[in-house]
């Protein structure tokens, strides 16, 4: 059983395109469906969404997973995790 608790998220398109991040595996050791990065800007992140390319480790965790760009989401909430 692999203790792996993160992995790659490989940003294949949008305003993001070609940067890496790392980002924290379910509590069932799966990739999330979605992920938010933060734009840089206040109120707005990226959000990306999980995609079929996958790459695994030797343990059979996922290590890398290709996201495509879904949609821009703003907030009016500054205490937004």
């Amino acid at each position: 059983m692999s203790t792996q608790t993160s992995y790659t998220v490989k940003l294949t398109d949008g305003p993001l395109e070609g940067k890496t991040i790392s980002a924290r595996l379910s509590d069932h050791g799966s990739p999330t469906p979605t992920v938010d990065v933060p734009s840089g800007t206040a109120g707005k992140v990226y959000r990306y969404a999980r995609t079929t390319g996958e790459e695994y480790d030797d343990s059979g965790a996922p290590s890398a997973v290709d996201y495509r760009f879904l949609e821009a989401v703003f907030t009016t909430d500054s205490g937004q995790d």
